[in-house]
């Protein structure tokens, strides 16, 4: 190197480790706000520390990890970045908490080309919120600045989430029986599946976000974040505990593969397609893009966030509490024996 060259730096390179620090300052306070029982250390350190509350006895660690899928093609296209950090915390504590757990902690990954403090600070400020909404701390994470890696504007999201469960208290769905009653937990929407045919019927379409849908905005339609079910259904399992036999988060998959992922062999939930109404947003995609109902209740949540397995004795109670606790609740079917093959969900 000549004497009159410059010295070269790592944002030279791309890499703003001054925004980084800027982006963990923001972060903090929205953190804080997340604080449990439990944690020992957070944000900051090489490693967050959590000790597992004195109140288990027998505690399991459940764990569970996702992302947003192509619902981030939307929030780069649309510049809306401040929901889908709820939507990452939603896909995994949702599935957590079919097997009874209770959300302890949180870690997210955030991974750019070229770090925007204000758009990340978005993105895990609803990160946070899904944190509260789901009584679980934002304890670490990862911000990844990689020039060359993601085009200017886009990133990856991605989240790990941890929880706890009596080892006698696990739903595992295998109480289930023929004459069991079939709840439904109303979605907020399409949540995080099912994005990439969504898409497709925009692009044929010519939909736009700005476009007036059903006395709403169809991007606020759209990006709605996904429901975050944990308090009403942890509360209901304190009050029914094993009367809850199981539980299903409707994401990829839809209603057909996800129910029969808690039935054992040679049982089906019946559905009643008359049991709810088709929202909005799944009927118009019905109906511009031609979608064929098998293929619509295979690839979209249609209406329906989660799915609860329960005695018949105990239906009628079980939905009460829900909806005392903010949910609608339906009542989807009943689970019925379809002799000595797979389990499946036929709709009706």
């Amino acid at each position: 190197m000549s004497k009159s060259q410059t010295p070269l730096t790592y944002r030279d390179a791309g890499v703003d480790i001054d925004a980084g620090e800027a982006l963990i300052d923001r972060i903090k306070p929205l953190a804080a706000k997340t604080m449990r029982e439990g944690v020992m250390a957070g944000i900051g350190g090489f490693g967050a520390l959590f000790e597992v509350p004195k109140r288990y006895r027998e505690p399991v660690l459940v764990s569970g990890t996702d992302g947003v899928g192509t619902k981030l093609r939307l929030a780069f296209d649309w510049q809306r970045h401040d929901t889908v950090g709820i939507d990452l915390v939603a896909m995994s504590v949702n599935d957590i908490l079919v097997q009874g757990a209770e959300p302890l902690f949180f870690l997210d990954y955030f991974a750019c080309g070229r770090l925007s403090v204000d758009v990340a600070a978005a993105v895990v400020g609803g990160i946070a919120t899904g944190c509260e909404l789901s009584g679980c701390a934002l304890i670490g994470g990862e911000t990844a600045e990689m020039p060359g890696m993601y085009p200017d504007g886009e990133y990856d999201l991605a989240g790990f989430a941890v929880g706890a469960v009596e080892k006698s208290a696990i739903i595992n769905g295998r109480t289930i029986q023929a004459g069991d009653h079939v709840l439904g937990l109303a979605s907020s929407g399409a949540h995080s599946n099912g994005y990439s045919l969504l898409r497709r019927v925009l692009s044929l379409t010519g939909a736009k976000p700005d476009d007036s849908f059903d006395g709403q905005k169809l991007g606020d339609v759209v990006m709605a974040p996904t429901r975050i079910y944990v308090k009403p259904v942890l509360a209901a399992l304190a009050q029914f505990g094993p009367s809850i036999k199981g539980l299903a988060h409707i994401t990829g998959g839809g209603l057909l593969d996800n129910v029969p992922r808690i039935l054992q062999p040679g049982l089906q939930a019946r559905l009643h397609s008359s049991a709810w109404t088709l929202p909005p947003l799944f009927d118009w995609l019905k109906t511009e893009g031609g979608i064929e109902s098998q293929e619509m209740y295979r690839v979209f949540n249609c209406g329906i966030g989660m799915v609860i397995v329960v005695p018949s004795s105990e239906a009628n109670a079980v939905a009460e509490n829900l909806r005392q606790a903010g949910e609608t609740v339906y009542a989807l079917g009943e689970i019925a024996e379809c002799g000595d093959g797979d389990a499946q969900t036929v709709v009706i």
